[in-house]
């Protein structure tokens, strides 16, 4: 699995969201996930909705991920 791979499964599962992904060995992956799903939750609950996204993949094709899961407020702060 491929970095835009990763990025279109977590879009289709988080419909709004912005994701970027990347990787250097298409194992280990970094995602920054902006979505209005993530309000009011807090940093374990947003990683479970990242997660629940690629399903099976984790632990398998997906060796690590790490997320970065913010909502759209969080994001404009950070001047994004």
């Amino acid at each position: 699995m491929n970095a835009d791979q990763v990025r279109q499964r977590i879009e289709a599962g988080l419909p709004g969201a912005r994701v970027e992904v990347s990787t250097g060995d298409n194992v280990h992956f970094e995602a920054l996930v902006v979505a209005p799903q993530f309000e009011g939750l807090r940093t374990l609950k947003r990683h479970q909705l990242v997660y629940g996204t690629l399903g099976d993949s984790v632990g398998g094709e997906i060796h690590a991920l790490s997320i970065e899961a913010l909502n759209p407020s969080e994001w404009a702060a950070r001047g994004g």
